[in-house]
């Protein structure tokens, strides 16, 4: 068992055999020949981007995706060199920094397009972009349906290179459904385009974590791994087509015991009031951590290997539980949020359940102010 740091014991500790595992699983099914740019944006997911990077790049990730390009200055100056993609796109003033730290931008509009041509002649330097096309998610990006009045936008780029093309999928969990078709046909369609017009882009990507696992046509020549990486499954249906193991465990300790009568109301707001002669735990966690307000008098933790209620109103800084029925419970017991202990285990999904969300906003809310710890 890996020692909690001192003073305030709640950490994430990150498993990094358990994320090297995951990508090996990623490479398995796009084989050797299709490049994976591993996603490491919104801190690796909460678990950490410049450790994760590194693992990955030694793994053999051909490069990353950021969305900022604070994100990827981070990457290269913590030493990352594989190519970092900036995938939400680029605004003009930050051009400079682009060049300077070797990032690959993302241009979604011809404003970008232009002030980076601009910037490329005006340096005598070579750029390299990818173009994001919107064919259906309705965010950022040319839109496919009107190929025709942007493709002229992409003459005489003189410095500059396409050097890859993507799109984004409207669903993240599941990408068999008609839409998902229509979006890969939609992409196909420009790529034609492209081609026809003299632009040949070595990356081409289209498919997230769902799509490596069950929809191979949309492989092209470059794959999006995120969610797949940390070890969870963007449907519980996926769990038959591939083995991932979850890298990140939240825990935290029993800060304190309390012996409460019967009627004695718990936290904030009177949300909630014993029923019978208790037990309430404090731990030295709450909302401040990103553990979810939303959590209150619906979640559970694991004590002793067995699930425990949470009662009460989640506080800033503190949670209560109902402990009454945890046998032998101590000051000082390890409490796992997420994450397994003994035969028990919370799940990112269960928790996101609970919360009304999703893995990945329960994985990303978690603050800076909890430790990540990193077992390699």
């Amino acid at each position: 068992m890996t020692p909690l740091p001192k003073g305030r014991s709640t950490v994430c500790l990150i498993d990094l055999g358990a994320l090297r595992w995951n990508f090996r699983q990623a490479r398995k099914k796009v084989g050797p020949h299709v490049k994976i740019l591993s996603v490491v944006k919104a801190n690796a997911y909460g678990h950490g981007a410049c450790e994760i990077a590194e693992v990955l790049e030694d793994e053999g990730s051909d490069g990353f995706g950021t969305a900022t390009v604070e994100e990827g200055i981070e990457l290269r100056q913590r030493g990352i060199q594989s190519p970092v993609v900036v995938l939400a796109g680029v605004y003009p003033d930050q051009l400079e920094d682009i060049e300077r730290y070797d990032l690959t931008p993302v241009i979604c509009e011809p404003r970008v397009l232009g002030s980076l041509k601009k910037l490329a002649k005006k340096r005598r330097t070579a750029l390299n972009f990818h173009l994001k096309v919107d064919t259906g998610m309705g965010r950022i990006g040319f839109l496919s349906l009107e190929t025709a009045s942007w493709l002229p936008a992409l003459r005489g780029l003189e410095m500059l290179k396409l050097q890859g093309v993507f799109s984004h999928f409207s669903r993240a969990d599941s990408v068999t459904d008609k839409y998902t078709k229509k979006q890969l046909v939609s992409f196909r369609q420009v790529l034609q385009q492209l081609q026809a017009n003299g632009h040949q882009p070595s990356f081409v990507h289209l498919a997230n974590s769902a799509a490596i696992i069950t929809l191979p046509e949309a492989y092209f020549t470059m794959v999006r791994p995120g969610l797949m990486l940390y070890g969870i499954y963007p449907s519980p249906e996926m769990v038959n087509e591939t083995s991932l193991k979850p890298v990140l465990t939240w825990k935290t300790s029993i800060h304190q015991l309390k012996k409460v009568p019967k009627g004695f109301s718990i936290s904030y707001g009177q949300t909630f009031t014993t029923q019978r002669e208790s037990m309430i735990a404090t731990l030295p966690l709450g909302y401040a951590d990103g553990y979810k307000r939303s959590l209150s008098n619906r979640g559970a933790v694991l004590v002793r290997g067995q699930r425990t209620p949470i009662i009460g109103t989640i506080c800033m800084d503190l949670t209560t539980v109902d402990v009454t029925d945890i046998r032998g419970v101590s000051q000082g017991d390890e409490v796992v949020l997420l994450g397994q202990q003994k035969d028990a285990a919370i799940s990112a999904d269960e928790v996101a359940s609970w919360a009304n969300t999703i893995s990945y906003e329960i994985l990303t809310s978690i603050s800076a102010r909890v430790p990540r710890i990193h077992n390699r």
